[in-house]
């Protein structure tokens, strides 16, 4: 190889120099990963590789079998991973190793905690897997040349991992890349070949193309023949998983597998491997996580499923095999009739896909269910991880909302703690028989929904009502609108049947019907001070403690669904709350249509109603000034 030009220096990007001094200065307990990374990314290259001649066949030069080298020199103390995949052009390898600009170097960096071990664990999941070469290495020689290119176009890369790196255009007559690690001196233990071996047996075997190694004949009697010249010997399995019969994979190699897939040490909560023969042929291994992925409220989030078709992989980030609101789960799809050219607008349109989307979201509700009814426990881990995202699917699926329907899960005004939750069957087999409707309130928090005046006729009666605080809870119920016939009903909205509420309908002539006429005058003089602010103000049937409360009209928008609108910077429909005042509170039974402060009262009770349900309010100071006001007349007329 000659030099064509001189080499150029660069600095690596601020948060890369950053990521480097941290990955060298730290001491992490699983310093191996390296080696998994470094492969991971050749299988990369080689995948790039076999689906770009797929509409160039001029990129592959040779009859070469595409494979993986790993090897070591004791001598030169160097460890050297190679492929003959894609490789990359000069500008790629300024962009891919230099920089990070499409990574999660930041995140990845915030998300490191003082459990080392867990640390280096991360690397893989943000992006940042090159770099973990410098766990072990004091410089790192990076030789490459992109397919299809001219010899004399290869690129040498290096760096002592500093805050500086040089490249050099050099000749390279074969493509792909050649990573050439010199270790630093206590990483001797890699300079051993059953030391690599065991390593690549731990985290790449499932890798389906050959991973080589030089090893020596061996004799007759299994002793290796000194006399021999070493050949290059693959040394994973080089079957894919998900490709072998269930019963001849172990819980240890799903596990392993899963964990080389997701970076993450825990085992999955379900493992989901089926084959489907018939009109399509295709297999899935898929996993649901038993923690929720960090990013699974990222906007620009990765789906979890890759594409594969006849073991040639196609493509990651498979948003067309897995719905949203099950972007959480983890795998692959290995399809036997699909061509080998599929793009992302293939898939956007395509029957096949659709049915092999529509099979797989069966079969993880149904597992989820399964899992529900057999082991709740475990159920209640999952809906804590990802109970909110599989809300989502209720608004989204129409297909399948039954189905969600039965995996919900709520809080109630009858759970006994935080994470003591319910389902709206169970819901069912608590409620009184002439009780018609399933109650529920939202609000913006579990203690605001759990402490809210709207709840306490509900309380007086023994009546459960579903406590909803998350922000996807406003759509999902309107989404659900009703379960086994019985229609989803807010408490806060419309109003309330009081003889429904009668845990014994024998006892409801006990409650007599408000004699408002006696209200009628101050009922409007109220609204009137109120104006604008009100739609209307009324004698309650909810309120037994409190004074005041709001509350929606039957088909006007709540007060937590505006706020959430607002929070996201949408528009949201003007709505006037109507107020409801409680005739038997010793406030309300003081004033008059002719009391003197009726407008600041007024004023006050709708104010500290709009503060219960979680409201911001308009004009603070203005509040407090009332409240202080009627304070100090109290007072002065106390004295």
């Amino acid at each position: 190889m000659a030099n064509q030009n001189s080499a150029e220096t660069h600095s690596f990007q601020t948060e890369v120099q950053q990521l480097l001094h941290l990955i060298i200065h730290s001491l992490y307990t699983k310093k191996e990963i390296f080696l998994r990374e470094l492969i991971s990314n050749s299988s990369d290259a080689l995948d790039r590789l076999r689906f770009a001649t797929l509409t160039d066949d001029t990129l592959v030069e040779d009859e070469e079998e595409l494979r993986i080298r790993v090897s070591y020199n004791e001598k030169e103390k160097t460890v050297t991973v190679s492929d003959n995949g894609l490789g990359m052009s000069h500008d790629e390898v300024i962009e891919n190793i230099g920089t990070i600009a499409r990574s999660g170097t930041r995140r990845f960096m915030d998300s490191l905690s003082s459990d080392e071990s867990n640390d280096s664990q991360l690397i893989g999941q943000f992006g940042v897997g090159f770099y973990s070469v410098f766990l072990v290495a004091k410089k790192v020689v990076l030789i490459t040349r992109q397919a299809g290119s001219d010899p004399a176009s290869g690129v040498r890369w290096i760096s002592e991992g500093t805050g500086e790196y040089s490249v050099e255009n050099i000749t390279r007559p074969e493509r792909g890349t050649e990573i050439v690690i010199h270790l630093k001196s206590e990483e001797k233990e890699y300079l051993d070949a059953f030391r690599l071996q065991n390593i690549i047996s731990t985290y790449s075997d499932h890798i389906s193309l050959p991973i080589q190694m030089l090893q020596k004949a061996k004799g007759e009697d299994g002793s290796e023949d000194d006399a021999a010249e070493p050949e290059w010997t693959a040394i994973n399995s080089g079957s894919p998983l998900w490709t072998r019969p269930k019963k001849e994979v172990t819980d240890e190699q799903y596990q392993r597998f899963y964990s080389n897939l997701t970076y993450d040490n825990e085992s999955p909560l379900i493992t989901l491997h089926n084959r489907v023969e018939g009109k399509l042929d295709y297999v899935s291994l898929l996993f649901v996580p038993s923690k929720a992925p960090f990013d699974l409220w990222d906007r620009e989030r990765r789906h979890g499923v890759s594409l594969y078709v006849r073991r040639i992989f196609i493509m990651d980030d498979t948003k067309h095999l897995m719905p949203s609101y099950l972007r959480f789960v983890r795998g692959v799809v290995d399809a036997a009739d699909l061509p080998l050219n599929v793009s992302r607008e293939f898939l956007q349109n395509n029957r096949d896909i659709d049915r092999i989307r529509n099979t797989l979201v069966k079969k993880i509700l149904a597992e989820l269910k399964r899992t529900a009814n057999k082991a709740p426990d475990q159920y209640a881990n999952l809906w804590k991880e990802f109970g909110k995202v599989l809300k989502e699917g209720v608004v989204e699926d129409h297909e399948n909302k039954s189905s969600l329907a039965e995996l919900l899960r709520f809080s109630t005004t009858k759970s006994e703690g935080g994470d003591q939750t319910v389902s709206l069957a169970d819901y069912i087999k608590r409620m009184p028989l002439n009780q018609k409707a399933i109650y529920y309130i939202t609000a913006d928090s579990p203690g605001a929904a759990r402490s809210s005046p709207h709840l306490e006729i509900f309380e007086k009666n023994n009546v459960e009502v579903l406590l909803l605080s998350d922000p996807v809870d406003e759509w999902m119920v309107n989404g659900l609108g009703e379960y086994e016939d019985k229609p989803l009903k807010s408490v806060a909205r419309g109003e309330l049947d009081l003889d429904e509420l009668k845990a014994d309908v024998a006892d409801s002539s006990e409650d007599k019907e408000l004699d408002t006429s006696v209200l009628d005058g101050l009922l409007e003089k109220m609204a009137e001070s109120l104006g604008d602010r009100v739609k209307a103000v009324r004698a309650s049937r909810r309120l037994t403690d409190s004074p005041a409360c709001l509350v929606a009209d039957e088909n006007d928008m709540g007060a937590n669904l505006e706020r959430i609108l607002q929070s996201m910077g949408q528009a949201a429909p003007e709505r006037k709350p109507i107020m409801e005042i409680n005739p038997n509170h010793p406030l309300i039974k003081q004033l008059s249509p002719e009391h003197a402060q009726l407008g600041d009262w007024a004023a006050v009770l709708f104010d500290q109603a709009a503060l219960a349900e979680g409201a911001p309010l308009p004009e603070p100071s203005a509040y407090v000034r009332r409240v202080n006001d009627l304070l100090t007349r109290a007072t002065l007329l106390g004295g």
